[in-house]
């Protein structure tokens, strides 16, 4: 199947992915319209993608070569103990083979993987969208209409796509946030027990939450990443109708002084130290939610990325399900004979990718922050039984294979 228009709302991971898929795959017209009108590469800080999902992505070519990562091999888990040092005491070690990003990387590498023919539109706001009449229609927030063969709602977690496929599906609040910040990585040259793991992931275990710290490659050079998951203070006006309910640079006193409580309190010295080189501008509060879509396709309407299925970051697999969306959505292209042969190979191949992934985070939302163990008390061989039982039988963390 050759020719006809797509209109991809949501220009970011999923919306250039899917753009260039569609490309690749025939279409005659292919359209973009992304909300914002500034600097996307601007947004977010790092991710993890699994290295077994990214050569899958790359021999598919979703994911563009080029674009830079810094190689992680191990995770370490450790607890504040005094007796062992200011870099806290190792309960556990596992491997870790993923790859870091920058999320402002990551997403220009795959903006300028776009074929030039698609016309990207930003600043463009999409108020809904309807699949009637053998077509799908946009309607835009400044007025105006617009109508596609095919749309493609790549559009987070705030989807108006999602909306028209699945109406009244909206992410709950799982009952914690994530303080998320980055710094330069050559700050850590200045303090004592400077971290000689560079290739690894550390996390800070602590009661009632934990913390990931990874180093990423930046637009300057090496940057720490970290995401800390605790319940917020009671009354710090959260709002939990927005995945960044404080940005960058304005958590206000009182998260900022949760946070730098928790430092001082739970975590190992330097560890502490570490997270409180992050500047301000750079850290910001993100309540945590879920959401499993079903359908992921109605009509001539398909949902991709967050916008399909909205997964706690604990699972790392984020990214790479949203390029797998549109891997998925070439194959499909590729042997369908009718947009509608099309939205429904889709949906046989994407519909439930998201339900497993969501529930293995839950499990590890429950077991690393709503009911932790006392881990100061566990031994190795306990800790890896404690994952095991997270994992109930999935394979890892990271995301799921590509079905054949």
């Amino acid at each position: 199947m050759r020719g006809g228009t797509v209109a991809v709302v949501g220009g970011s991971i999923a919306g250039c992915a899917f753009a260039s898929a569609a490309v690749r795959a025939g279409a005659g017209e292919v359209v973009v319209l992304e909300r914002t009108g500034g600097r996307l590469a601007d947004r977010g800080v790092g991710l993890c993608v699994h290295d077994d999902r990214a050569a899958e992505l790359v021999a598919a070519g979703a994911l563009p070569a080029g674009i830079p990562a810094h190689r992680l091999e191990r995770r370490r888990w450790v607890v504040r103990d005094a007796a062992a040092g200011a870099g806290g005491r190792l309960i556990w070690e596992q491997p870790f083979p993923f790859h870091s990003y920058h999320w402002g990387l990551l997403w220009r590498g795959l903006r300028e993987a776009v074929p030039g023919v698609v016309d990207y539109r930003q600043g463009v706001a999409v108020e809904g969208v309807d699949a009637a009449g053998g077509a799908a229609g946009v309607r835009f927030a400044g007025g105006g209409r617009e109508r596609f063969d095919l749309v493609v709602g790549a559009d987070g977690y705030r989807s108006v796509v999602r909306e028209a496929v699945s109406p009244g599906a909206a992410p709950h609040y799982a009952g914690y946030v994530c303080w998320r910040g980055n710094f330069d990585a050559a700050l850590l040259e200045g303090l004592d027990g400077a971290d000689s793991y560079p290739e690894a992931v550390t996390t800070v275990c602590f009661p009632g939450g934990s913390c990931v710290i990874y180093r990423i490659p930046g637009p300057d050079g090496p940057r720490v990443n970290w995401v800390l998951y605790a319940a917020p203070p009671a009354g710090a006006g959260l709002r939990f109708d927005d995945p960044t309910s404080f940005p960058p640079g304005a958590l206000g006193e009182e998260l900022a002084g949760h946070l730098g409580a928790l430092l001082e309190r739970e975590f190992p010295e330097y560890w502490g130290r570490a997270l409180a080189l992050t500047a301000p501008a750079d850290t910001f509060v993100q309540p945590i939610y879920d959401l499993v879509t079903e359908p992921a396709a109605a009509g001539r309407l398909l949902l991709a990325g967050d916008a399909a299925s909205v997964v706690r970051p604990h699972n790392t697999s984020g990214a790479a399900k949203a390029l797998q969306d549109a891997t998925a959505f070439g194959a499909a292209w590729a042997g369908a004979g009718s947009w509608e042969e099309l939205v429904a190979a889709y949906q046989a191949a994407r519909g439930g990718a998201g339900r497993e992934l969501v529930a293995l985070a839950r499990r590890l939302g429950r077991a690393q922050v709503e009911e932790t163990p006392v881990w100061a008390r566990m031994s190795a061989d306990e800790v890896a039984a404690w994952w095991q039982g997270q994992l109930a039988g999935a394979a890892g963390i990271g995301g799921q294979a590509m079905s054949s």
